[in-house]
């Protein structure tokens, strides 16, 4: 495979997806990211809502483990592993793009060039974030950032065997609450 992907892993809150739509439009590249949900979706049969939720939760919640999970069967999330697997390794087959989520970065590993990135800032940042840009104001915004990072955690952690947001599994990770958005995406678009 001879396409260059970059895949953006971010904390929430971060604009890890704003930086992965605006460097994709800088190199004139297709972006994926809500696009992935809605071919799941298809593939599936499930709902983009119930796609996106179980994207984000590690099968059985904390008191299950991969062993447990395999021994009763596979479960729905399971089941949207392996579609979101097939679907991200054909994207990647087919052109350059950037892949934000879904832990591409762990299933490009061997089948790709990727650029891998992580995204994130302080809880200052983000909270701020979430209620200018998202307008996030039902539950704290710190309390909403502290549960979306945890199930992110916890469904890559299941999935992978990787600790998320660890440093050394990623090429460069960026603080956009300090470099800012712009500057972000264009180091990325830097090292592409």
């Amino acid at each position: 495979m001879k396409n260059r992907i970059i895949t953006i892993s971010r904390e929430f809150g971060s604009g890890g997806r704003t930086i992965g739509k605006q460097t994709a439009e800088k190199l004139e590249i297709p972006c994926y990211d809500a696009e992935l949900i809605h071919k799941m979706a298809v593939e599936s049969g499930f709902s983009e809502d119930y796609v996106k939720e179980s994207g984000e939760e590690a099968p059985g919640g904390f008191l299950t483990n991969a062993f447990t999970t395999r021994a009763f069967g596979p479960t729905n999330g399971d089941l949207l592993w392996e579609i979101q697997y097939k679907i991200i390794t054909e994207l990647a087959e087919k052109s350059s793009c950037v892949i934000v989520g879904r832990c591409a970065d762990y299933i490009l590993r061997d089948k790709a060039d990727c650029l891998n990135v992580f995204i994130h800032a302080n809880k200052k940042f983000r909270a701020k974030r979430l209620v200018d840009v998202y307008g996030e104001r039902d539950i704290s915004p710190e309390q909403r950032l502290r549960d979306k990072d945890k199930r992110r955690e916890a469904y890559h952690r299941f999935y992978t065997g990787m600790k998320w947001g660890y440093a050394e599994n990623y090429h460069v990770t960026l603080d956009s609450g300090v470099l800012g958005i712009e500057k972000c995406v264009n180091l990325i678009t830097q090292l592409y």
